[in-house]
């Protein structure tokens, strides 16, 4: 357990040793001379188990939260704060005088990062998942102004929702965006893709994956076979770790 005179940061989620933040923040640590300061890991198989990791880990100053607990993370917060009130899903947790206080910075990471990619043409956007990635992903498109349709396994009745099967060539004329939001393709698991038609991309499409490890999956590669646009998730990352620090930072 650290010593009381460390400030500790870490990530919440059930498979984290492909994670980007441990060694984004450590680096960061070390490049502003940041004395005491540590990230660490915590992999735990349900949430409940984040009772466990504070009671253990009293220095612990902010939390990230990554798959599956985005969404199962907010009965165990005191206060949603911003985005992640309207969104429902949280990614970052401020600890703050024995509080825990819910963020959501994805939104603000995936809108800055797409922002400088769109053009009139992308009017409407897919978003493979229905998961907490995909509830801020959504919430930043229709700031932006674009209409939203989820792709689902199990889609719901009376809402935007489509089955896979139901993507067809005028579904793929009429979404030019299409973002993954899901961890099909993710490493250890680099051959998985979402099951899409994907000789239906065009140039005129923009093909977005959250996954930035491998850099370019399955569903990218593939996209891009097409000639579409292709962006991972790497920057979107930068950029919510940028404002977590923000957040955790506040108060210091």
């Amino acid at each position: 357990m650290p010593q009381s005179n460390k400030t500790l940061f870490g990530l919440i989620g059930k498979s984290l040793q492909h994670s980007f933040s441990k060694n984004y923040f450590e680096e960061k640590f070390l490049k502003e001379n940041l004395t005491g300061y540590t990230y660490s890991n915590f992999e735990i198989p349900f949430i409940d188990g984040l009772r466990s990791v504070l009671t253990s880990n009293p220095e612990l100053r902010g939390v990230n939260v990554t798959i599956p607990y985005k969404e199962s993370v907010i009965p165990f917060l005191d206060s949603l704060e911003g985005d992640a009130r309207l969104i429902g899903a949280v990614n970052c947790i401020l600890i703050e005088n024995g509080k825990l206080i819910g963020h959501n910075t994805d939104a603000y990471g995936f809108a800055q990062s797409i922002k400088p990619f769109l053009d009139n043409t992308h009017e409407r956007a897919l978003v493979l998942g229905t998961g907490g990635a995909s509830k801020a992903v959504a919430y930043a498109l229709k700031k932006i102004g674009l209409e939203v349709y989820f792709v689902s396994h199990s889609p719901k009745k009376n809402e935007q929702t489509l089955s896979y099967p139901e993507i067809n060539d005028r579904v793929m004329q009429g979404f030019k965006l299409i973002i993954n939001t899901t961890p099909l393709g993710m490493t250890p698991n680099e051959n998985d893709y979402p099951n899409l038609p994907y000789h239906l991309f065009t140039p005129q499409h923009l093909a977005y994956d959250l996954i930035y490890n491998p850099s370019e999956t399955v569903f990218l590669k593939k996209a891009k076979e097409q000639g579409a646009l292709t962006i991972n998730g790497l920057s979107m990352l930068r950029l919510q770790a940028e404002k977590n620090w923000e957040i955790w930072n506040r108060k210091f």
